[in-house]
């Protein structure tokens, strides 16, 4: 018998789609991360944003447009060419207590979410069914759980995701309900900017909503185990993402606008689904079918990438190709938080308002970030090549102006009523 010591076989680097099929693989996922990203909680804050501000909102989504094409390149870049997560390097790079805040941040803008987008999902299957929301809590989380631990969720997701493009009635009821294309483009490009603490929150709020922590954090975390030399279908992925997203969320916005409400923030899942009510009948159950579809996209995501957050702070194994016994911390922490949403959106939650304040805590937690993708992108031991200037600019462009308008925020909200 050989006395030589035995050798761990390095796991082989899966090998990427054929080529022709990977412009097809690369718009599905696009769409899949638009659709992720355009979650209920987006498509919620887009309409009470709207219904408060009406057109004078819209010039968010614009600026988004560019922001959101870079931070899906460079996050997915410097996944696939680290192999790591986004807040593994982090503390890797800046230390352990830099990584800890970072992912107790996370986790509770996405813990927020989890919970929000529960009920929203449930809210829609109630609108669907005319039954109690309460009914569909416990199987929907169940759903989640199956998909992330038992199934192969990125699979569910692709298909799940499809479901969303029923949010595309909102492209079609903007097209009805503008009835001056000139006034939109007036009020879109030269929009009336006013300096109170309500729109500052709206622009934290719908800037959020688009640029969720979680939605980075999966950019980076799942793109460990995609096949390098794909650069062009990762290209063709960050677009169609960044293209159903705004494009949607937009539309949500235009057709609030013309949607009348005493206190948008008061409004439920069931009310905001008249906004399409002009289509007939159909109107709310493709709103109910689109929440639906994004929610159950957005829900697997959210906790995958909470755990992930948790887990590479702490130095834990973690992947969703794992098996459960190798990543047992991983996949501990999203069954615990499952549970505990299920729990606590039994006592009954405000659907709106939840997901309109976690969306202003997403906008907030996205500074810290991009600052982190900005430093990451520039550093050789995580990437093989920098960032793009265009990349930088518009990294910096956001960072600069989400900070200023959350400072804005904060000085308004709680200080200045305090002087």
């Amino acid at each position: 018998m050989s006395n030589l010591p035995y050798r761990l076989t390095p796991p082989l680097e899966p090998l990427p789609p054929p080529q022709e099929h990977r412009a097809r693989y690369a718009f599905v996922r696009g769409v899949v991360a638009g659709a992720a990203d355009l979650d209920p909680a987006a498509v919620l804050t887009a309409t009470v944003a709207g219904a408060t501000f009406g057109y004078n909102i819209g010039w968010v989504v614009l600026l988004s447009i560019p922001v959101l094409w870079s931070v899906f390149s460079v996050s997915s870049r410097i996944g696939r060419d680290s192999r790591k997560g986004l807040v593994e390097l982090v503390r890797q790079q800046y230390g352990r207590k830099m990584a800890l805040a970072l992912a107790l941040g996370i986790f509770a803008v996405n813990f927020v979410m989890i919970i929000g987008d529960l009920v929203a999902v449930s809210d829609a299957l109630s609108i669907v069914t005319n039954q109690w929301r309460a009914f569909f809590l416990v199987p929907l989380a169940f759903v989640v759980w199956y998909m992330l631990i038992v199934g192969n969720a990125r699979k569910s997701m692709e298909r799940l995701g499809l479901l969303s493009l029923f949010l595309i009635a909102y492209v079609v009821a903007a097209c009805f309900t503008v009835h001056s294309p000139a006034r939109l483009a007036t009020a879109i490009l030269l929009p009336h900017i006013q300096a109170t603490a309500a729109y500052s929150m709206a622009v934290i709020a719908v800037f959020g909503s688009l640029l969720t922590p979680d939605v980075i954090v999966w950019q980076t975390s799942s793109k460990r185990d995609v096949p390098r030399g794909t650069d062009s279908s990762h290209n063709t992925e960050s677009h169609a993402g960044t293209f159903v997203a705004t494009l949607v969320s937009l539309s949500a916005i235009i057709v609030a606008a013309s949607f009348h409400v005493s206190d948008p923030l008061q409004m439920t899942t069931r009310s905001a689904s008249q906004s399409l009510a002009f289509l007939g009948s159909a109107g709310p159950l493709l709103f109910a079918l689109g929440i639906l579809g994004s929610g159950m996209v957005a829900l697997p995501l959210l906790a995958a990438s909470l755990s992930f957050s948790i887990s590479e702070a702490s130095g834990w194994a973690s992947g969703l190709n794992m098996e459960v016994w190798e990543a047992r911390y991983f996949y501990l922490v999203i069954s615990s938080i499952l549970l505990i949403s299920v729990v606590i959106s039994l006592f009954g939650v405000n659907t709106i308002q939840i997901l309109y304040w976690s969306q202003v805590g997403a906008g907030a937690l996205v500074v810290p970030i991009l600052a982190f993708l900005l430093l990451l992108g520039h550093t050789r031991k995580v990437v093989s090549s920098p960032n793009r200037p265009f990349d930088d600019f518009c990294l910096s462009f956001a960072l600069v102006a989400m900070f200023v308008a959350n400072i804005f925020f904060v000085w308004t909200e709680w200080i200045t009523p305090r002087l």
